[in-house]
């Protein structure tokens, strides 16, 4: 099931707020609701997975009990929390990466082991990090073990962060598992905030996810350099409304019952460095591989500039690898990791930040490196960058970009606005009121909802790139 649809809007959440509501009353109640309406969620696409969800939730109940109880005993207390990451890490390593490792295993030696053909649990990645985050959070002190499964259960698999993202801290919402309070201008925000990230999700960046497939399809005779500029800049946006719509989503919903979740996206395409582009893009994860993997291994405080750039190699080799099980998305990290290498040693990032080119640069650097993860291996994305940069014998624009252009130009001007922060430039340039700036806001929100639920009643397109993450 995913926020996008009808049975989701009309049926799912209408349900769950009703039950919700009546049983606020009792804190063990509402979050048994919860509870029960998050699996259901889950298990709407395939049971099993509930159950392997589930398992997993046990035993990080578990071995944080098991570390409340062995405060004094710091070596045990370790120990117990390595068996847990292993675990934890076990499970996306089976789950994963272990088709991945036959295919390179039988490519490298010319092998021929058969593919464990295991099918991947929709948002494993970010279900198994919350679990980590849990147990590694009560064994540094940063909020204590709950004595509830229930209240566990609720933390991992609350239905909106669930599939994908944001990820959410244990030491975020300890204290709202069992003592949030439930207002009415938290959940008016929260509707709010979920028909803004609805809109952004079911008319922008479904639409740009139309031309992305329409170019990405064409024979190379049809092509032209613009556009295939056009498709990877149209793929770079369509990825932000399509993740960060979901993360509206996620945060507006999480206010609705109580919950307040951490921003995750904030104007990522004002950055004029790459490094302030991943300070503003997919928050939730930068921060956990920062205070969870970065930190751990010294960080940047190292004394030597070899252990910062193998720290930094580290984390974004895994970052990499934990959005796909390709090479693709190896490349992928490894690339944003020499642009980040070359920023931090040489000074450039912090020079380009103070100049106009900046964000020229930023852009242009996040788009390329971007194409990796829309092709569907190497050998595509080297083709695709062929054409690109006018060394494939493709014209610089054709008949064709003419007519794609015209199609979509009102979709892709309304992304490119809507991306940056134009509607406080509107305000503050025509100096409109604080009252009826939210007024018009909201009814222009209310105006792109009705559009975006039309479109998903009407349409059968509706795919979300991080549900396979």
């Amino acid at each position: 099931m995913v926020f996008s649809s009808s049975a989701f809007l009309f049926f799912f959440l209408t349900i769950t707020l009703g039950l919700y509501y009546a049983a606020r009353k009792s804190r063990w109640l509402s979050n048994l609701v919860l509870t029960l309406m998050s699996l259901l969620f889950y298990a709407w696409g395939e049971t099993r997975f509930a159950l392997i969800m589930l398992g997993s939730i046990f035993m990080n109940w578990l071995i944080a009990l098991g570390l409340e109880r062995l405060k004094d005993k710091k070596l045990a207390r370790r120990a117990l929390l390595t068996l847990g990451i292993a675990m934890n890490v076990s499970l996306l390593a089976v789950y994963k990466y272990a088709g991945f490792a036959v295919r390179n295993v039988n490519a490298l030696f010319d092998l021929h082991l058969p593919d464990p053909g295991i099918a991947l649990p929709i948002g494993i990645s970010f279900f198994t990090f919350q679990a980590m985050s849990y147990i590694i959070d009560v064994y540094r002190g940063k909020g204590q073990a709950q004595k509830s499964f229930l209240n566990v259960c609720l933390y991992i698999s609350f239905f909106p962060q669930l599939i994908a993202g944001p990820i959410v801290r244990y030491e975020s919402v300890a204290q709202e598992l069992t003592g949030r309070r439930e207002t009415l201008d938290d959940f008016c925000e929260g509707a709010r905030r979920f028909m803004l990230g609805f809109a952004k999700k079911a008319v922008l960046a479904n639409t740009l996810a139309r031309l992305v497939d329409y170019v990405y399809a064409l024979e190379v005779a049809s092509a032209s350099v613009f556009l295939y500029w056009l498709a990877a800049i149209s793929y770079l946006i369509q990825v932000y409304y399509d993740f960060s719509g979901y993360s509206d989503m996620a945060i507006g919903l999480g206010r609705m019952f109580g919950f307040h979740f951490p921003e995750n996206f904030i104007l990522p395409f004002i950055s004029k460095s790459v490094t302030e582009f991943w300070r503003r893009w997919h928050i939730s994860m930068c921060t956990w591989f920062r205070d969870y993997v970065f930190f751990p291994l010294g960080g940047s405080r190292v004394k030597s500039r070899a252990r910062l750039v193998f720290n930094m190699l580290v984390v974004w080799a895994l970052t990499g690898l934990w959005h796909g099980a390709e090479w693709t998305y190896v490349c992928w990290g490894l690339s944003f990791f020499v642009i980040l290498v070359i920023e931090k040693l040489t000074g450039l990032g912090k020079w380009m930040e103070k100049h106009p080119v900046g964000h020229l640069y930023a852009m242009a650097a996040v788009v390329i490196v971007t194409v990796l993860i829309r092709a569907k291996d190497i050998s595509q994305a080297g083709a695709f960058y062929k054409t690109m940069f006018g060394l494939a014998g493709a014209p610089l624009f054709n008949p064709l970009s003419w007519f794609v252009v015209k199609e979509y130009f009102w979709y892709l001007l309304a992304a490119v606005l809507c991306s940056l922060p134009f509607g406080e430039f509107i305000k503050k340039r025509l100096h409109i009121p604080d009252g009826a700036w939210q007024l018009l806001s909201g009814a222009c929100i209310a105006l792109a909802m009705l559009l975006a639920v039309a479109n998903t009643v009407a349409g059968d397109y509706n795919p979300f790139i991080y549900y396979n993450f």
